[in-house]
């Protein structure tokens, strides 16, 4: 039996960690929603897609997403004008802060909103006093 040597020590841990991890978050989530919708006739499918709520949440989801992307064609032009086309106290800086969002994962992007609006710790905890969390959770409560 030959023993290769990797360039990589502990690639083979790391992979198997990763793909555990993905298919534990991801696959079989995914896997779950497939057999779940498989069961359903194409008239219930139907049934399901054309919800009221389903249509509400699809419109509320693709507007965001739309007015998104339109603000961040917007100001992402402008600020790349401005970037280029003039010196700048601190340009590196700013540089480095709008290429942060690609240095971080979404996922943490989410556990640090989630911690923070969490209703014991940061900003969630002025819920109690009428603040961001109240008004969400009016809001969300009130959703037909």
């Amino acid at each position: 039996m030959s023993h290769r040597k990797t360039r990589l020590p502990g690639f083979g841990l790391s992979l198997g960690i990763t793909v555990f991890t993905l298919s534990l978050l991801v696959l079989i989530p995914l896997s779950a929603l497939v057999t779940q919708s498989a069961g359903l006739s194409l008239g219930g499918m139907w049934h399901a897609l054309a919800d009221r709520r389903v249509l509400a949440a699809f419109r509320v989801s693709f507007s965001t997403a739309f007015a998104a992307a339109f603000t961040n064609v917007l100001l992402g032009l402008v600020v790349a004008w401005v970037l280029v086309r003039y010196p700048l106290p601190f340009k590196r800086s700013l540089d480095a802060l709008i290429d942060l969002p690609f240095a971080l994962p979404t996922a943490v992007a989410g556990i640090v909103l989630t911690t923070l609006y969490a209703p014991t710790v940061g900003w969630g905890s002025s819920s109690r006093t009428g603040g961001f969390a109240s008004l969400s959770h009016h809001w969300a409560s009130s959703w037909p």
